[in-house]
């Protein structure tokens, strides 16, 4: 009996190691090169398509674009609402114009015309896409403001959301699709000042190259003026 329970404190033991091991995971890991690298598509997934969405006052449909997900029997953590069996069939959510989930693209079509064309060529996890319709009504510019991760920056073989977040903005047809967060700089956060049509946001950078973000690294901020055909990252410094 004692050795059955000297068997499982160990267990016990291993799986939290373990677990802890999993949290320091870093989401920056360097070689020989910082450069970024970019990972082929998962051919072994099944690509689905949402039914498409057109935001308020544009003239374009936005077709959410991501991996089926089939859960375990009884699993309660399905990602959406409609599902048949084990199988999610929903891959996005529809906020306030407002587009989440974990998507491999967008794609963008234009009312009048059958032609459809993806927001990126290369391999991308896109968290959040949002339409800043406020702006739109004030400037008449119509730009998409995303988050999403892409880049395997901590080079364990895939994009997941164990790399670097960033920020990436595009007209409302899918185009000029631009970063303006740094390579190797995490986004922390985002923000619209709607008085004075500027898009704010944070990124921390890992300047002691730990591979993790913390108290010791440097902070940046960041806007952008949305009025602007061009869209150009300037720093301010709060403190």
């Amino acid at each position: 009996m004692k050795k059955y329970f000297k068997n499982i404190a160990l267990i016990l033991i291993g799986t939290v190691i373990s677990c802890r091991e999993e949290v320091q995971k870093p989401k920056v890991s360097y070689g020989a090169s910082n450069k970024v690298s970019i990972t082929k598509t998962d051919t072994t997934q099944i690509e689905i398509a949402d039914l498409p969405i057109q935001m308020e006052g544009t003239n374009y449909l936005i077709h959410p674009v991501g991996d089926l997900r089939v859960f375990e029997r009884g699993s309660k953590a399905r990602f959406g609402s409609s599902s048949v069996n084990d199988v999610s069939f929903t891959i996005s959510n529809l906020g306030e114009y407002e587009i989440t989930g974990y998507l491999q693209n967008l794609k963008f079509q234009k009312i009048d015309s059958d032609s459809i064309r993806p927001l990126s060529d290369k391999p991308v996890l896109i968290l959040t896409a949002t339409f800043l319709k406020t702006v739109a009504d004030k400037t008449h510019n119509n730009v998409m403001v995303y988050t999403l991760t892409d880049s395997d920056t901590n080079k364990d073989g895939k994009i997941d959301t164990s790399d670097i977040k960033t920020l990436y903005l595009s007209d409302i047809s899918g185009e000029n699709f631009t970063k303006v967060s740094a390579d190797l700089e995490e986004l922390v956060d985002w923000s619209l000042i709607e008085s004075k049509n500027r898009l704010y946001f944070r990124t921390i950078e890992d300047t002691n190259q730990n591979g993790q973000f913390d108290k010791n690294d440097v902070l940046h901020y960041n806007y952008i003026d949305l009025t602007s055909k061009k869209w150009e990252v300037k720093s301010y410094k709060p403190i």
